[in-house]
């Protein structure tokens, strides 16, 4: 681990009483594994996996015309979100460069929650703050000290929710509400989001309730994972991740090659074109023979595909680099990875550089892969 000091989340003594394999993760110590990797990852697809999330950031934006604000800073029409749903939004920066990646939630037309990425919670708060109006008409709170977040994911999530906290405290998919009453007694508020591409919830709490929920959702038949399995499933369902399939290229270790705009990133939802935004310049001045971000999935055995792994064509002429790359649990292991890649359309054939004696053949898929 490092030699810094780093943060232990609400749920620190729990990971250890189940003999969690620790580690820094941004400066947070949190599990990697309980039992493996796979095991978890499958538990989650089959039944319900749980995550102590709590490194995400939560930040709560308010004022009268705090949904117009947002929305000039915003790759989402933030004003067209309705009270009581979550959606997905980037922030660029002046230069048209993806800083983060948010998942926000519009409680109602004056107040906004938001839960930037772990490492750019410092990050997005200075970014927030010096682009706030100048009347002061709009203000932002940082609730992440004191705010433990738990997500459930997985076919059996809804079960074992309402087993735990009642009926009412189901919410549907990408849908925000307050925690009402239940037997535990805790407070806070839910939504029905998560980075597994399952359905599930995301849980915020107060620190102090966090652990008596945790341990009544294993109690119930939830499975913790830890952050090992969480990469894996969200690979598997082509979401990104800020710092490894995007970098702001102003962070001191920013890797230019994935300094890259929404355009690029081929998210097709958080983007509409029809508002202006910081950054919007970039965006539209693609064309289709700009870089792209794929998936790729193995049709023959080779060495794994890993992050920056080179991509060419069948010639061998480079036209990309992964920016993810893992076994696939889901589907036997097989090679999947994510990248920058020019010139493809969904179906071609390409080469993944696994190693410096083998290339792999592989397709170019649009993600999800399951």
């Amino acid at each position: 681990m490092s030699s810094k000091s780093l943060v232990r989340t609400a749920l620190y003594e729990e990971h250890v009483a189940l003999n969690a394999n620790i580690v820094d993760f941004h400066g947070f110590e949190l599990p990697i594994w309980y039992s493996n990797i796979k095991d978890e990852h499958l538990a989650t697809r089959a039944g319900a996996g749980m995550f102590d999330v709590s490194h995400m950031g939560t930040f709560r934006f308010t004022g009268p015309e705090v949904k117009q604000w947002l929305e000039t800073i915003a790759t989402q029409k933030i004003t067209g979100i309705t009270q009581g749903r979550c959606a997905y939004t980037h922030f660029l920066d002046q230069d048209g460069y993806i800083i983060d990646d948010m998942i926000f939630a519009v409680v109602s037309d004056s107040e906004i929650l938001g839960v930037p990425n772990a490492s750019m919670i410092e990050v997005m708060w200075e970014w927030f703050s010096n682009n706030l109006p100048a009347d002061g008409s709009v203000n932002i709170e940082n609730l992440s000290p004191n705010t433990s977040i738990i997500a459930l994911q997985g076919p059996n999530s809804k079960q074992l929710l309402t087993n735990v906290l009642g009926l009412p405290n189901h919410v549907n998919r990408f849908r925000w509400q307050l925690i009402t009453d239940n037997p535990l007694g805790i407070n806070g508020w839910i939504q029905g989001t998560g980075y597994t591409g399952e359905s599930g919830y995301e849980i915020f709490t107060p620190n102090k309730d966090v652990a008596k929920l945790w341990r009544a959702l294993i109690k119930a038949g939830a499975t913790p994972v830890g952050l090992g399995a969480r990469d894996t499933l969200r690979l598997e369902k082509g979401y990104l991740l800020s710092g490894v399939d995007f970098c702001w290229p102003k962070l001191n270790n920013a890797n230019n090659f994935l300094a890259r705009d929404s355009w690029e990133t081929n998210v097709p939802f958080g983007l509409d074109l029809e508002h202006d935004f910081i950054g919007r310049h970039r965006v539209v001045a693609h064309d289709a023979a700009d870089s792209r971000w794929w998936g790729i999935k193995y049709v023959e055995k080779g060495p794994l595909p890993r992050p920056g792994k080179e991509v060419t064509d069948l010639l061998g002429n480079k036209i990309g680099q992964l920016s993810s790359g893992a076994p696939s649990p889901s589907l036997d292991n097989v090679g999947i990875g994510m990248g920058y890649i020019s010139g493809v359309a969904e179906g071609d054939e390409i080469l993944v550089v696994a190693s410096p004696r083998k290339s792999v053949k592989a397709t170019i898929v649009r993600p999800p892969f399951v």
